[in-house]
Formats: C-alpha cells, structure tokens, sequence
C-alpha cells in the first residue's frame, strides 16, 4: 500500500515527485513487483504510487528502500 511501510520485508522502493528547482516530497512505499528488470519496476512502482498519474518525463524517483535507509545513517 502507498504512504505506509509494506508488511513483509520484500524489497520496496520509496518513491519522490520533485516540485520547484530542488525539492522533494516523499510519495511513499511500494513493494518492488518480482521478474521486473530494474527499469521497469522502477517504472510500475512511481506508476503506482501515482495512481497511474505520472507521466513520461516528469520528476518522480523510486529509491530502493535499503537505499533509502542507508543513505539516512551518516
């Protein structure tokens, strides 16, 4: 589900939109979708946290979420 940490411990991404010259918004988590190239899950997880809503070219990133966690610890 989006906007809430996924319940198992599945690889997820978290997903940004970027708005204005260099902020983020945290749009949520999506579990990664199995048997996906890196690209394309990449692709369905910012898809789904925009409710299909993101269009190409558009600033969204979806961030592995062991990523996310890592790059936090400084």
């Amino acid at each position: 589900m989006v906007g809430t940490r996924p319940r198992t411990n599945r690889p997820a991404f978290v997903v940004l939109r970027q708005y204005g010259t260099d902020r983020w918004e945290v749009l949520g988590e999506v579990e990664r979708r199995a048997g996906l190239p890196a690209k394309a899950a990449r692709t369905a997880a910012i898809l789904e946290a925009t409710g299909g809503g993101a269009r190409p070219g558009e600033p969204y990133a979806a961030v592995l979420r062991s990523e996310w966690r890592l790059a936090q610890v400084w």
